[in-house]
């Protein structure tokens, strides 16, 4: 039973813009905080510094649709030339890994968002990539458009601020992580907060399970329990 509790809980907590931690990642999460109808935002960075959370929060806050890369271009291509779009807002992950057809559907969906932009049909798009726009191996006429409106770098976290993030976690939750759990996360697991922080969560129930401390072997008890 404690086993399955621990599996239960290791996946990460879905997305939101809640539960993403800021950094020095604040004017971007304020602008997705407040995107209305008619705002275009673009956020990029390398791997792992939280595009794919933020572009999963904007969705949850505004009832948007979201769409990656490797999916059917058409599923673009129809959002651009539906005769009544029926979300909010369109997110698009990893724009560097659309293919012609993904482009040109995009691109579509761009001028769809600019010709509505001022009426009551209006929408949001929140697009990511790897690159700044003009950095972008994308066609010309799409790279430009990447730039229209708000465009952000997303900066990783620094360790103290990863560390105080597991630390705030850890305290809503009445738990005090030593200096040697915390530098052993930081040094041995991934950088994806969202899976770090659940990992707390999953090592809290550990705890009670066994009826023992947090402490660096117990985390190593855990990890070893959830290996295939």
């Amino acid at each position: 039973m404690a086993q399955q509790l621990i599996l239960d809980l290791l996946p990460a907590p879905p997305p939101s813009l809640d539960n993403f931690v800021v950094g020095r990642n604040a004017a971007a999460l304020d602008a997705l905080r407040h995107c209305e109808g008619g705002r275009a935002i673009y956020l990029w960075g390398p791997q792992g510094v939280g595009r794919s959370h933020l572009l999963h929060g904007a969705c949850q806050l505004m009832d948007g649709h979201y769409h990656d890369a490797p999916a059917p271009a058409t599923e673009l291509h129809d959002l651009a030339t539906a005769d009544t779009l029926a979300v909010r807002l369109v997110a698009v992950d990893d724009v560097q890994a659309l293919d012609a057809h993904g482009q040109a559907a995009l691109f579509a969906l761009y001028n769809r968002w600019r010709e509505s932009a001022s009426t009551r049909h209006a929408f949001a798009l929140v697009i990511a990539g790897d690159r700044a726009p003009m950095a972008m191996e994308v066609r010309e006429d799409l790279r430009t458009r990447l730039g229209w409106d708000l465009v952000f770098r997303l900066e990783q976290l620094s360790d103290d601020e990863r560390a105080q993030a597991l630390h705030s976690r850890a305290a809503q939750r009445g738990l005090e992580l030593s200096p040697e759990v915390i530098s052993w996360l930081l040094t041995h697991h991934e950088r994806d907060m969202s899976r770090l922080t659940s990992l707390v969560d999953a090592l809290d129930r550990y705890s009670l399970a066994r009826h023992r401390a947090i402490t660096l072997p117990l985390l190593k008890d855990l990890l070893a329990s959830h290996q295939p």
